[in-house]
């Protein structure tokens, strides 16, 4: 039995985990900021299409619908602001001389 074979092993089985992807993360617990703005614009589109439905069919007043539409307008603008801020600096990246 090589000992030297089996300690570098243990030792890449425990910085193995340091490396992997952590799921699962709660908001709290270090989930990076990009996860939590899509978290939140997901569910500010899913809050203004339930408040929609629930307009049409007569379960939301009105007061609530422009409420959710505005707040849904406003996560589909910050959404596009940010998208159009990425593809700017990656414009300006390729534009660097090598």
């Amino acid at each position: 039995m090589d000992f030297t074979t089996n300690i570098a092993a243990k030792a890449y089985a425990q910085a193995r985990p340091a490396t992997e992807a952590q799921t699962g993360l709660s908001s709290g617990s270090g989930q990076n900021l990009a996860g939590q703005a899509f978290d939140s614009f997901a569910q500010a589109l899913q809050h203004g299409e339930q408040t929609a439905k629930a307009a049409m069919t007569g379960g939301a007043d009105p007061h609530s619908l422009v409420t959710a539409l505005a707040q849904t307008e406003l996560a589909v603008e910050t959404a596009v602001t940010v998208r159009d801020k990425v593809v700017e600096a990656y414009q300006e990246i390729l534009r660097m001389p090598v």
